[in-house]
């Protein structure tokens, strides 16, 4: 009874040794491969399992990354024939499939990384030479993802069929022996200097014609305010004109008024007593000292006018320079970040300061055009005075004036005899000789002067003349009768006029 306890404590003890023996535990980035009583071989990845020993034996391959330095022996031709040579890095392991771990267990079984990596870079460098006959330089360079892409999927099948997997590829560099890729970087390089010289130019031809943009309306701007300026000042200019005439005109007619009350006084004090003389120093006195006062008020209001124009024109102007510096000064402290704005805020400085100085010039010219208006509406008073006057004038005045001007009639009637250096004469008309007719034409013609004023104004100068003769007061009973007007009258001989009781006129030599 107790041996088959015995056999069986032995044989449970002898399988738990057994157990116990092979036992084994695989790391995750190991595979232990178990064969021997199996069809089909067992991996254990990251776990344990039983080993029967003996009857099954234990292998291991490891899963760890092996990286693999891929370079191409010799220069390989590119599509564009170019020789290069490429230096690739690239990351393989086996796979974790239970087939390529087979593949791979069939392949590398018991080898070092060592091994794996000289196959696989076998692989890798075919792949890495199809792929670049296949490929042209310029895209290769350009676009080493694309390279290390299709290299990838070229070789995976290769390299799945031995259980390998390719977890990274990395083109590192492209070497030619004839300086193809320099000269490809050396044409990017000028191409990219290119564009940027390009891109400069253009940017600096943006900013000279933002430049030129801005300083022609800051010229336009400029000439438009000349041009006003210009036009204002022709209008003032006109406007001086026009009041110069009319004040002239207006001269011309007071003085002529002026000269007719100076007559009209002149003849009041000749005819008068003493008394009239010392009213016409009175009445002088009196018209001096209104003329005084006129050209007091006159000069008075110019000088007033012109002084408050000057003040008003220096403030306006006192204003302008300060406002000007106060923008000068705010275009200079934004200078260099806001340049194109100090531009504008100088234009607008001086646009303004060309308007200020228009308008004290407007100031000033008004101010002369008061001062004209004034003084033109004195003369003008002054000229309906003489006006006046002249209407007060009557006949015998009249008649005075013209008995004046007979000397000056004879004398230039006579002036072109007095120009006469020779004259010969041969005989005479009407049985007189020729020095009695060439004397006798000064009379002639004074007696047709005469007879032309008796029939322009109606005043018979030979009468007026002749009035203070014997025969016209005497025998003829003429006499001037009244200061209004010169009277021819003819009464009796029995009708006697004392010359002392009628009104004298005064000779025409006084």
């Amino acid at each position: 009874m107790q041996t088959p306890l015995i056999i069986t404590i032995i044989a449970v003890i002898a399988i738990i040794v057994l157990m116990c023996i092979g036992y084994v535990k695989a790391p995750p980035d190991m595979a232990y491969i178990i064969s021997g009583l199996r069809k089909k071989a067992k991996v254990v990845i990251g776990k344990a399992s039983i080993r029967i020993p003996f009857f099954e034996r234990l292998d291991k391959l490891t899963l760890r990354l092996i990286p693999i330095d891929v370079k191409t022996s010799n220069a390989v031709p590119t599509a564009d024939y170019i020789n290069i040579n490429v230096d690739a890095t690239v990351n393989v392991k086996v796979s974790n499939e239970p087939e390529k771990i087979a593949l791979a267990a069939e392949n590398f079984l018991n080898k070092n990384p060592e091994y794996i990596a000289t196959v696989a870079r076998e692989v890798l460098e075919g792949n890495v030479r199809e792929i670049v006959g296949k490929m042209r330089l310029e895209e290769m360079v350009s676009d080493r993802q694309k390279f290390a892409n299709l290299v990838k999927e070229n070789a995976e099948p290769d390299l799945a069929a031995m259980g390998l997997d390719i977890i990274s590829f990395n083109v590192q560099n492209f070497v030619d022996g004839n300086e193809v890729i320099e000269n490809l970087g050396i044409d990017n390089i000028v191409k990219i200097k290119k564009a940027a010289a390009i891109a400069r130019a253009e940017s600096e031809r943006d900013i000279k014609v933002a430049q030129a943009e801005a300083d022609k309306q800051s010229n336009d701007a400029k000439v438009a305010a000349e041009t006003e300026i210009a036009k204002k000042q022709n209008e003032l200019a006109i406007k001086k004109s026009e009041l110069q005439m009319d004040a002239d005109t207006k001269k011309a007619m007071a003085d002529a008024a002026y000269q007719i009350q100076q007559e009209e006084q002149r003849k009041t004090i000749e005819i008068t007593t003493a008394n009239a003389d010392i009213a016409r120093q009175e009445r002088e006195i009196e018209l001096k000292q209104k003329e005084v006062a006129v050209k007091e008020q006159a000069l008075e209001a110019e000088i007033k006018k012109q002084a408050e124009a000057d003040k008003y024109a220096a403030q306006q102007k006192a204003d302008a320079d300060l406002y000007e510096r106060q923008k000068e000064a705010e275009a200079k402290k934004f200078e260099a970040e806001r340049q194109a704005e100090a531009r504008k805020a100088q234009a607008e400085a001086d646009r303004y300061a060309k308007e200020q100085e228009a308008a004290g010039i407007r100031a000033v010219g008004e101010a002369e055009a008061t001062a004209i208006s004034a003084k033109g509406i004195a003369e003008a008073e002054a000229m309906e005075k003489k006006a006046e006057a002249y209407a007060k004038y009557n006949k015998a005045a009249v008649a005075e004036m013209l008995i004046k001007i007979l000397p000056d009639i004879a004398a230039s009637i006579a002036q072109p005899l007095s120009a006469i250096d020779k004259v010969t004469i041969i005989g005479g008309d009407g049985g007189g000789n020729g020095v009695e007719q060439m004397a006798g034409n000064v009379p002639v013609v004074m007696a047709k002067v005469f007879e032309s004023m008796k029939e322009a104004t109606g005043i018979d100068l030979a009468q007026i003349v002749n009035a203070e003769s014997y025969d016209a007061q005497v025998n003829r009973n003429i006499s001037l009768s009244g200061l209004d007007s010169v009277n021819l009258v003819v009464t009796d001989k029995t009708d006697k006029i004392d010359k002392n009781d009628a009104p004298q006129i005064p000779d025409a030599t006084e």
